[in-house]
């Protein structure tokens, strides 16, 4: 037999390039020739990130591998400015970085990193006295995340900063409600490429005129190029003067702050104002029941994770025709629910489930959606032990297995089904 050495490098890398980034790095160990061929082929670790703890641990070897694939994504957790310090040494071309549970007063030391384009701030354990460290990051900066961050400065002082990075495509700003943001004109004003939009909307009061955009603005009917907005732990009333500016918005995100809504579905004030949006995406609040018929025609894309009967996705069909991509998690059961998602939206391409408690047979009628090519099960997870239910293995079950398997022949492949998914290295678990 011909020998690894023998084949041309293309060869392997041709191979290399069909397998998953743990596969890779399996391979990587098992001799030093592929170890040279995966390290020296910098197309294979496009996209590549990695997760950095405890840096005493890691020696030269291990950096200059990185350093070799020019490795551009980096969470660090439990960070402090000399790990900042050594790896904008090792790692110059990083341009993602998330911080998680940063552990000093200050990050100053971003300014080493050059072609820092995205930047999360998370989970931090020690209060951040100052964010002038936005300052260095105004010209090069297109997403910026802070998540469940203590800041001992005020939120004009905080907008004023954010302000600076005038190339902001995304900005998230998730608080636990401390953080009392009055308007968010004065931001939005100053960030002229702002596409999407996350933010705690914690007011417990109707939103002003200008919330959105200045009051001289929004009168002369001027728009924002925001086209995707979330809006977390949501509880604010709105009108459709406010909404003015979102003339643009093609994509909403509403996470309602409580279980039991209140007696006025602010919702609907949004729906009604917002007849372009093409995806809609709803965490709890009233029932689908109560804003159903609101929905506009034009959505393509729509999450339910609310309170729904059958009756209403008769509703949704009506109203959205066209719906191609289905995400569908009710708090109640969802067993007979399936089975009515050929009929109604029979564009679908992309949908994502719970298959506990529904029935194979409703499952595999999903074969009936000729559209579809990816499937994603959301609670892939199962109990081998019923006499001990704490035993839980969090992979798919031998049942889901088979109805995988059963699923994909009967639609010769065509179904992609996925069981665990990736998420973005800048996503907080907020959303």
């Amino acid at each position: 037999m011909m020998s690894a050495l023998q084949l041309l490098p293309e060869l392997w890398l041709q191979v290399f390039s069909f397998l998953s980034w743990r596969d890779k790095l399996s391979v990587r160990c098992t001799c030093s020739h592929f170890r040279h061929l995966l390290d020296k082929s910098r197309s294979l670790w496009q996209g590549f990130s990695v997760v950095l703890q405890n840096f005493p641990r890691y020696n030269r070897s291990f950096w200059r591998s990185l350093a070799q694939r020019q490795v551009g994504r980096v969470s660090l957790r439990s960070g402090k400015r000399k790990h900042l310090k050594q790896l904008s040494t090792w790692l110059p071309a990083i341009d993602t970085l998330r911080l998680d549970d940063w552990r000093e007063e200050s990050i100053d030391e971003l300014k080493l990193f050059l072609q820092l384009k995205r930047l999360s701030v998370t989970s931090c354990s020690t209060q951040l006295k100052r964010m002038d460290f936005l300052f260095s990051l105004s010209h090069q900066l297109t997403q910026l995340s802070l998540c469940n961050v203590q800041l001992t400065c005020s939120a004009p002082h905080l907008l004023a900063a954010v302000s600076k990075l005038t190339r902001l495509t995304s900005l998230r700003l998730h608080h636990d409600g401390s953080l009392r943001v009055s308007t968010l004109s004065g931001v939005l004003t100053h960030l002229p490429e702002l596409t999407h939009l996350s933010c705690t909307m914690i007011t417990y009061k109707t939103l002003p005129r200008d919330y959105f955009s200045p009051a001289h603005l929004t009168a002369g009917g001027a728009a924002l190029k925001l086209s995707d907005l979330q809006l977390l732990n949501y509880d604010a009333m709105v009108t459709q003067e406010v909404l003015q500016p979102l003339s643009y918005l093609s994509s909403l995100s509403v996470f309602h702050l409580y279980s039991v809504p209140g007696p006025t579905c602010h919702l609907q004030t949004w729906l009604t104002s917002l007849q372009q949006l093409r995806s809609l995406s709803v965490h709890g609040g009233h029932p689908l029941g109560v804003y159903a018929e609101w929905l506009p025609s034009s959505l393509v894309s729509l999450t339910l994770c609310v309170d729904l009967q059958p009756e209403d996705l008769h509703v949704v069909s009506l109203r959205a025709p066209h719906l191609e991509h289905l995400h569908l998690e009710p708090w109640s059961s969802s067993s007979n629910l399936v089975r009515l998602l050929p009929q109604l939206f029979p564009h679908l391409r992309t949908l994502r489930i719970r298959h506990h408690h529904v029935s194979d047979a409703d499952f595999l009628s999903l074969q009936q959606l000729r559209r579809l090519d990816t499937l994603e099960v959301l609670d892939s997870f199962h109990r081998p032990d019923p006499r001990d239910p704490s035993w839980v293995v969090y992979g798919p079950s031998p049942r889901l297995l088979k109805l995988t398997s059963d699923l994909q022949e009967r639609t010769n492949h065509r179904v992609r089904v996925i069981t665990s998914s990736h998420r973005d290295p800048l996503t907080c678990d907020c959303v």
